[in-house]
């Protein structure tokens, strides 16, 4: 026998369950073509042709449409008893079942890495957020090709493929255009991409990417919101994929953006709920927990638990604070059920094909619990949160009426974020408590989940969704993708919930980790440290990471909402499972714990394509260059000479822009004038504007910034020259010390997104020529001298070429 023929003999003899419907090992990824079954003659009437096999999932394999939301607690939704209608959710829970001790790591990225990969967040080396990403394995960002994910699982046996909405999976450094793009969606097995890459998105102007190429939104359209054109994108492909190949299922992964910061909402979405937030927090969380023990989503006895300390009484606050937060929460809420209102155009997209009945559907409402990053008072801009930027209340309460549309970034207080995590405490980046990491989590399958509108109570965690879906479609988790050895999966599957809510978990033990906050579930018991500091303060005194905190006990099998601390009870069951999380951490790369936050956001922590380079070239039409893989201009001098040439009847546009509206700085030039703008986080714009217009003909135009040194965020002075003389200088106090922006990005000759001010529109492309723009770093302090000679070497430099 021929050895080809002999291998296709031992895959015939192999397990159905590795086989599905053909002749494929489906262990190994991807699938090797099969053996040429016909026959070679010398001429054509000699032989017997036969294409080689196409790889095809099992018979009756189900569409999976796998939906998850952001910033978006266990109280939040109508669904699980909270104040805001999900009617979509709902729709779903009737059609399946509801699950409520789901849980999720406490922070965006590592869920999203777990999500995919169905190992823990650290053994998919996603520690953290990608802003954050250190030099060590369970914490550098870079997800290993050991941990394969579902979405190559599923091409390789025979899937249609695809990922929308928000990524927050590459690497910091990763994110421009120069790649590597193996950690891209498209890297990980999504055939097609079409969403932002960044942490957070900007529902007016998002920084979209189509697989891997940036697009821009239409600038001109005040209608434009992302969440209804990824909607439309979404139905687009599916649509597409049923009309051209109706027997092929598809795989969609539609990860929306809201409700994490901005809370971005049309008009008409908050106006549906004026008033309904004029009782405070206090008052809604004993609503929802209400409504939660009548849907059964809680057990009766459920307790609320108190405010975690530093959430204000509602009754304490003044009038004008009411009015402001509970504008912020009606901004909120819109945001929300607009999304899933979105979800539903989704889903009835899948209802016209005739494809519902066999599209298992999984709607995670939230990758964390909600986000308490807000600060006490709400956020007109995100961006201070993450400089550590305070901004008076009057000036949010000026800007009350613009919550929720373009010209603000924000985010509601503390307070609501604890209410939409009822009844647990903590919030979105507590990793130890349930308020950090409870979701509310809906399974819907018509064809297969027949105990529909009940409720399911088994612990499970986000690693446990993609050996679901692997379970339901009948493949098995391979044992190599690409000739590399998997890790093995360590979630478990959920399908044996689906026709018994009575049988027993099958996960038993699952630690927690994040920002050093830690705990660890065993049997029923939960030990877990309590937070030495809130997440919404972003610069703390430093605590020793392990001997520095202290530990709480819960039997969760009684107490729901982990509301009686037990650890002076039961001492020696707090030192078993103390030392099950140290266990727990060895195996998942959890060490070293760190609790340090924004420090981590420097982007000198990290690999970087700017590494070793004080000289960058950029030229005209080079736009979202990310904040990773740009020179960093925080913290240190530096300089920006732009080469133009001025035609007869003058020029105006953009030069150099890094950020936006919302953080950022940018050299333009305004009615035949240079102009540079530094924008502290959209809290003061500090100017510099020649009062003279640039000559026609070529020219160098440039600002250098002398900074003052001695620390982060400190000030300097701005200076602009046209061809080496001085024609304007102003002092500039403090500047960004952490970050600039989360999505938007360095622009050369045009820009994307917002403006860095208002005295333009973008895209502002430029209108004369501009041949470079060079950027110089130095990080100390340049002398009058250095400065001239510096303006004088660029001019030289540019009128030689």
């Amino acid at each position: 026998m021929f050895p080809s023929l002999r291998i296709a003999s031992l895959i015939f003899l192999m397990s159905p369950l590795l086989m599905g419907d053909g002749p494929w090992n489906r262990t190994s990824l991807p699938i090797p073509q099969t053996p040429f079954g016909g026959k070679i003659g010398l001429r054509p009437s000699d032989s017997v042709k036969d294409f080689p096999a196409e790889v095809k999932p099992p018979k009756d394999a189900p569409n999976i449409l796998l939906i998850l939301t952001d910033d978006v607690g266990f109280g939040a939704s109508s669904t699980f008893g909270g104040p805001i209608p999900t009617p979509t959710f709902d729709r779903l829970a009737k059609s399946g079942l509801r699950y409520n001790q789901f849980h999720t790591t406490a922070l965006c990225s590592p869920t999203r890495a777990a999500l995919i990969t169905g190992r823990n967040h650290h053994t998919a080396s996603t520690g953290g957020i990608m802003e954050i990403g250190v030099g060590y394995p369970g914490y550098n960002t870079l997800v290993r090709k050991s941990c394969g994910t579902v979405g190559q699982i599923l091409k390789d046996n025979g899937y249609n493929t695809s990922w929308f909405g928000k990524n927050h999976n590459v690497p910091d450094w990763h994110t421009s255009q120069a790649g590597p793009f193996d950690l891209w969606p498209v890297g990980l097995g999504f055939e097609y991409f079409y969403g932002f890459v960044g942490g957070d998105t900007n529902q007016w102007a998002p920084a979209i990417v189509e697989n891997t190429r940036p697009i821009e939104p239409p600038h001109d359209d005040p209608t434009y919101n992302f969440d209804e054109d990824m909607a439309d994108r979404a139905i687009g492909w599916i649509q597409m994929q049923n009309a051209v190949a109706p027997e092929k299922p598809f795989f969609c992964y539609y990860a929306t953006g809201t409700a994490h910061a901005p809370h971005h909402a049309p008009k008409d979405w908050i106006a549906k709920f004026k008033g309904q937030f004029d009782d405070g927090w206090d008052e809604v969380r004993k609503e929802t927990l209400a409504r939660q023990k009548a849907q059964g989503v809680v057990p009766p006895g459920t307790k609320l638990t108190e405010r975690s300390k530093g959430i204000p009484a509602w009754d304490s606050l003044d009038d004008k604070k009411k009015e402001v937060f509970a504008r912020m929460m009606e901004v909120y809420a819109a945001a929300l059920s607009h999304a899933d209102h979105q979800f539903g155009r989704v889903i009835d997209a899948i209802d016209q094909t005739g494809e519902l009945d066999n599209t298992l559907i999984i709607y995670i409402q939230g990758d964390n619990g909600a986000s308490a990053e807000g600060s006490p008072q709400g956020l007109l801009n995100e961006m201070t949160f993450f400089n550590n930027i305070e901004v008076p209340f009057d000036e949010v309460y000026q800007h009350r009426d613009e919550l929720g549309g373009p010209m603000t970034f924000n985010h509601y207080p503390i307070g609501w974020a604890h209410a939409m995590d009822t009844p647990f405490q903590w919030t979105k980046q507590v990793a130890s408590h349930f308020g950090g990491t409870r979701n509310g989590m809906v399974m819907s399958w018509p064809k297969r989940i027949k105990q529909t509108g009940t409720v399911r109570s088994q612990f499970h965690h986000v690693i446990d969704i993609m050996p679901t879906i692997l379970d339901a479609v009948g493949v098995p988790g391979p044992d190599s993708i690409n000739g590399i050895t998997q890790e093995p999966i360590q979630g478990v599957s959920m399908s044996y919930t689906w026709d018994d809510a009575e049988t027993p978990s099958h996960r038993t033990t699952q630690y927690f980790e994040m920002l050093g906050n830690r705990g660890i579930y065993d049997n029923g018991w939960v030990a877990c440290t309590t937070p030495t500091s809130p997440p919404w303060v972003s610069v703390v005194d430093p605590v020793d990471v392990i001997d520095g905190y202290q530990w709480e006990l819960y039997n969760v099998e009684e107490d729901f909402s982990e509301s009686n601390d037990l650890a002076k009870k039961y001492p020696e069951k707090l030192k078993e499972l103390q030392r099950l999380f140290y266990i727990e951490a060895v195996k998942n790369d959890v060490l070293p714990l760190d609790n340090s936050k924004v420090e981590r956001l420097d982007v000198t922590n990290r690999p970087s394509l700017t590494a070793g380079r004080d000289t960058f070239v950029y030229y005209d039409g080079m736009t979202r260059i990310p904040e990773g893989s740009a020179p960093d201009l925080k913290n240190k001098s530096f300089g920006i000479s732009a080469v133009v040439d001025i035609p007869d009847d003058g020029a105006e546009g953009l030069l150099m822009t890094q950020g936006g509206r919302f953080c950022g700085m940018g050299l333009y030039v305004l009615d035949g004038k240079p102009v540079f703008v530094y924008n502290l986080a959209d809290v003061h714009r500090y100017r510099v504007e020649s009062e003279t217009a640039i000559p026609a003909g070529k020219h160098v135009v440039t600002l250098d910034f002398n900074y003052d040194g001695g620390g982060l965020g400190k000030g300097g002075e701005a200076t602009l020259s046209i061809d080496g003389e001085v024609v304007g200088t102003n002092r500039v106090p403090r500047t960004i010390p952490f970050r600039m922006s989360l999505d938007e990005t360095l622009d050369i000759g045009e820009d994307t997104g917002t403006p860095i001010a208002e005295d333009y529109q973008v895209p502002f492309e430029f209108t004369g020529g501009l041949e470079t723009v060079t950027i110089k770093i130095t990080d100390h302090t340049l002398t009058d001298e250095q400065l001239q000679q510096y303006r004088e070497m660029q001019v030289k430099a540019a009128l030689s070429r």
